[in-house]
């Protein structure tokens, strides 16, 4: 016997595909370069946006969006990779996904924080690159470019192949929770909290991550 829990709220769905959108896009104008540097730089302050989004509706929102349903010790990590795991392990992110979020998380800032202090030396360059020293640049640059985007990709790559494992041989659709929300569960959990005032909620949070960003932006010399 099955039943429908609310696994990822609105807000969590919406920050996921928008962040997919804005990473593709990313990858593509900088592979192009020239003119669509514009649109690059646009889009990575609109990633760090969404990444002080994220930050922020991991401690306050949904259940199963917050950090600390996520955040697992190495023996449960252990547990979970000898089949060993509980079967709510199973409900949000998983030991895996959970540390493939960390992650992407974690190397997204990195990307975004370089990418600030940057420099092509051709005509893009970030908007506190004559905050730092030289020699900071030059490694921020060389990160940015080559280091940091491979990595991302690989985590996304990874990512992808993880979703299709689990959907070819688990059986196990992961897409279709984060398009519609709701999972099919064999026993009793906890739905995230998904209604008018939580949604009010996450979008005065994007907001005011948005203000932040330009705020910052209008500070750089």
């Amino acid at each position: 016997m099955f039943m429908k829990v609310r696994v990822w709220d609105l807000p969590t769905r919406i920050f996921h595909w928008a962040l997919v959108v804005c990473v593709l896009a990313l990858v593509v104008t900088g592979q192009i370069g020239g003119a669509a540097m514009d649109w690059h730089f646009r889009l990575g302050y609109a990633v760090l946006s969404l990444l002080l989004f994220r930050l922020v509706w991991g401690v306050i929102g949904g259940h199963w969006s917050r950090f600390s349903s996520f955040l697992y010790s190495p023996g449960t990590v252990i547990r979970y990779l000898r089949g060993q795991g509980a079967p709510e392990l199973g409900i949000g992110h998983n030991p895996l996904g959970a540390g493939s979020v960390f992650a992407m998380l974690l190397f997204l800032l990195l990307q975004v924080g370089t990418g600030l202090i940057s420099d092509d030396e051709i005509a893009a360059s970030g908007p506190f690159t004559s905050l730092v020293a030289n020699t900071l640049v030059s490694l921020a640059t060389s990160y940015h470019a080559n280091i940091g985007k491979r990595v991302l990709i690989v985590l996304v790559v990874l990512h992808v192949a993880a979703i299709l494992f689990y959907l070819w041989r688990k059986r196990q659709n992961l897409i279709r929770p984060m398009l519609l929300g709701d999972k099919d569960v064999a026993s009793p959990a906890p739905s995230a909290r998904d209604d008018a005032v939580s949604r009010t909620l996450a979008a005065v949070v994007f907001i005011l991550c948005v203000l932040l960003v330009l705020l910052m932006l209008q500070l750089a010399p």
